[in-house]
């Protein structure tokens, strides 16, 4: 079994002592006879790669590490799996296509753009189809967004279970989408028929096997869903629903269904499988909670993190993460290295679309003490991500979706860290 995939050590911390890092001074140290200054390098020395090399660019051999991964006990085949962006080793916000997560239900599917069509039916004047070209000549719009798995974070409400951000997190990827407003085809069949909008659905559903499909409430369809057909500027992938999708901001993943090929407006919810058995919060009682749609507020370090260990030893150190919110935008990140007994404001990086993705910085001396790293995100609403024992007062323990609490990573005196539980 691969080590990141192995589960970590449960390490149960009930509040505790204060375990404060200290400042030493640091930085790049003199070199006065390093021949990768001082001497001719081979690279300089030959020619390089012509221009057409590779038509379409990959990246470099040396970053071979940076791709997703997924976890082989997790589900029963990688048809109807996940796998997981590598977070961990990623800068800023954008998710490059070839990194962020797949989720499919029977396999990602191969169609071509002129092979596809989407049917807009139900309670509209007018039922429509339309191909692929008839969207490119419709109105367009760029957005980045972030789309988050709702069990992204899922393993962890029973304790620490995973050792790596790639893993406890990495069901989220952030990237710019261009496509047309859902409320422009709706509008474009005609919405008369369907009488009072606000009691009314529609039925979003893909092309592929499995037929995935869920429920969305009109004022959120007519607001800012869109159906996209590119992604960071350029066709998406296959395992991302080339040639369209839908885009539901801030809600959970499972509702942007991809390869989309129908959208049917109903007086009524259709109670589908994915949201019914699948994609409830299911309670201590044992009751289950539906239409939990929202992503809430969260926050996690990535670096350092299991997999982005220290390993330049005391001095200047840059905690980083990322942060995100369903509700809009992150206004706040606190940042601990004593496992919540006191908190520093984090500086946000530069701030996008609502309901996307912000990347936070804390810069600090290390002096090589121990540390319980820990975020805090607060978004526009208030609104403050809790700890994992405020969710489990509220929920349980019974719940796979939806976990939004507050995440400790373990740094010992050589930089090494560790998934932990601080509650």
């Amino acid at each position: 079994m691969d080590e990141m995939h192995k589960p970590s050590r449960r390490a149960f911390l009930r509040g505790g002592a204060a375990i404060a890092a200290g400042t030493v001074a640091g930085g790049a140290s003199a070199q006065s006879a390093d021949p990768l200054i001082t001497d001719v390098q081979e690279w300089a020395s030959i020619t390089g790669v012509g221009v057409d090399e590779t038509p379409y660019g990959m990246p470099i051999e040396f970053e071979s590490h940076v791709v997703r991964r997924n976890v082989e006990w997790l589900t029963a085949s990688p048809i109807s799996s996940i796998n997981f962006t590598p977070i961990h080793a990623l800068e800023g916000t954008i998710t490059p296509q070839g990194c962020a997560f797949e989720r499919h239900h029977s396999g990602a599917i191969e169609m071509r753009k002129e092979d596809y069509r989407l049917m807009i039916n139900g309670l509209v004047d007018k039922p429509l189809v339309f191909t692929y070209a008839d969207l490119e000549r419709l109105p367009r719009e760029n957005h980045v967004y972030f789309c988050e798995c709702a069990a992204n974070t899922g393993m962890e409400w029973a304790g620490a279970q995973l050792n790596g951000v790639q893993f406890t997190h990495g069901m989220i990827h952030n990237m710019e989408y261009t496509g047309v407003p859902l409320r422009t085809l709706l509008n474009e069949a005609g919405l008369g028929a369907a009488g009072d909008l606000k009691d009314k659905w529609v039925y979003v559903e893909g092309a592929d096997a499995s037929s995935n499909g869920r429920s969305i409430p009109m004022e959120k369809a007519l607001d800012d869903v869109l159906v996209a057909f590119k992604a960071n500027g350029e066709a998406l992938r296959m395992e991302h629903g080339y040639p369209v999708r839908l885009v539901v901001p801030g809600w959970e993943g499972n509702m942007w269904v991809k390869w989309l090929r129908r959208v049917e407006v109903s007086d009524s919810p259709t109670e589908s499988r994915e949201e019914t058995s699948k994609y409830t919060d299911v309670l201590e009682d044992g009751t289950a909670r539906k239409w939990t749609w929202v992503m809430d507020a969260k926050s996690v370090i990535t670096s350092p993190s299991p997999q982005m260990p220290i390993t330049h030893g005391k001095g200047p150190l840059v905690i980083s993460g990322l942060a995100w919110s369903g509700h809009g935008q992150i206004t706040r990140v606190d940042v601990s290295k004593d496992g919540g007994i006191t908190w520093e404001t984090a500086r946000l990086g530069k701030q996008g679309d609502t309901k996307a993705l912000t990347r936070f910085y804390h810069d600090v001396d290390w002096d090589g003490a121990p540390m319980l790293l820990q975020a805090r995100a607060m978004d526009e609403t208030g609104y403050v991500q809790p700890t994992k024992e405020q969710l489990r007062d509220t929920r349980g323990e019974n719940s796979v979706y939806h976990n939004n609490c507050i995440q400790t990573w373990y740094v010992n005196a050589e930089g090494i860290a560790e998934n932990v539980e601080v509650s």
